[in-house]
């Protein structure tokens, strides 16, 4: 056991147990290591870590038969070995920012002054130099020089650490496929924002309901909570598109037991192209009305100036297309009044003279 480690080596593990003074950390092996439990203790004496979880840990030795381990080394009990030591293994350190000098800040770990660049304090939501002023804060050693005379730190490096961490493990559970919950952050023309584990995922407007939506505040409001669908991640660029549509059933699925060719609808116009009308049949299904079965309209016309979105229109099915999601439309008037022909053709007398529907009234 005594070799296994080296001093400084990183190292992550499983927490296995929490005492009064201590967590215990999964070796792999029949002993335990030793993580002193203030060092993830908040001024309450809380911690947000439980047994199960995965922490990211530095070996500082064996004492007395524990394996020990520390996730920083406290600043106050940081000597110049310790430090040193630290800048060597990329242990992080625990300082205290005494007060704002030219360039930037100076931090005291344990009796050693360290130097901290304006721009290696803060990650991302930078404060005023005034707000780190006092603060006990972590660091990572950038530089060691002159046997501790010269030791530069970076706060950001600790927060960018952090951030790689919490994006790794979030990696690991927002998945392509997964379903998620989350609740709706802010509303946008696009799509909607939503967090998820902390996360800022998008869910885009043609993936929010199985119709065409325009008005995305229709849908959903600020602070629903909703149950989605991870359709893409791109980690590298942090990006995670979300669908409330992948967990709603299919239409077309079963689009076959409820509709037959020449069937008549009344449908709502969904959306009006240059060749044609979209008619919406129900949530999910649209057919094409295409413009060459419109009356009273040319290949020129403006469909827009002649039909209206939301305008009720009647239509047949005439081809259905379930492999590539496609109705074909014509509209009814014109099969009405086929059949209306057929009816008076049906209708002749059996001399063979053409039915005359004025002699048909005298006859009744």
């Amino acid at each position: 056991m005594k070799n296994r480690f080296e001093i400084g080596q990183a190292f992550e593990t499983e927490i296995v147990a929490i005492t009064d003074n201590t967590i215990f950390l999964d070796l792999s092996a029949k002993s335990e290591g030793v993580l002193d439990k203030a060092e993830l203790a908040d001024e309450n004496g809380d911690v947000s870590v439980k047994e199960g979880d995965k922490i990211k840990v530095y070996f500082t030795g064996e004492i007395h038969g524990e394996m020990r381990f520390t996730t920083k080394i406290a600043g106050e009990k940081a000597d110049k070995s310790m430090i040193e030591n630290a800048w060597k293994n990329r242990i992080p350190v625990e300082g205290h920012v005494e007060k704002e000098i030219k360039g930037g800040f100076e931090v005291k770990i344990g009796g050693t002054r360290a130097f901290c660049p304006y721009s290696q304090m803060g990650f991302r939501n930078k404060e005023e130099a005034s707000f780190y002023v006092g603060k006990h804060l972590t660091f990572m050693i950038s530089e060691f020089k002159n046997d501790g005379k010269d030791v530069l730190v970076s706060n950001k490096a600790i927060g960018e650490m952090e951030y790689d961490a919490k994006m790794l493990n979030l990696a690991g559970q927002i998945k392509e496929g997964s379903i998620v919950e989350g609740v709706v952050e802010s509303i946008q023309n696009f799509g909607a924002f939503v967090n998820v584990m902390g996360f800022r995922a998008l869910l885009p407007a043609s993936e929010i309901s199985l119709d065409r939506v325009d008005d995305v505040s229709k849908y959903v409001q600020e602070g629903q909570e909703l149950k989605l669908m991870v359709v893409k991640t791109d980690w590298k660029n942090e990006r995670v598109t979300l669908s409330l549509k992948a967990l709603m059933e299919n239409p077309w699925d079963t689009i076959e037991n409820r509709y037959k060719v020449g069937t008549k609808f009344d449908g709502k116009i969904s959306r009006i192209a240059d060749f044609g009308l979209f008619v919406n049949l129900e949530s999910g299904i649209d057919g094409l009305l295409h413009i060459s079965e419109l009356e009273d309209v040319s290949a020129n016309t403006n469909l827009k100036k002649v039909y209206n979105i939301g305008q009720t229109i009647s239509v047949v099915i005439e081809k259905i297309d379930v492999e590539n999601k496609r109705i074909s439309l014509k509209t009814a008037t014109s099969v009405e009044q086929d059949k209306t022909a057929a009816k008076y053709l049906s209708n002749q007398d059996d001399d063979g003279d053409t039915y005359n529907p004025f002699a048909a009234l005298l006859k009744a």
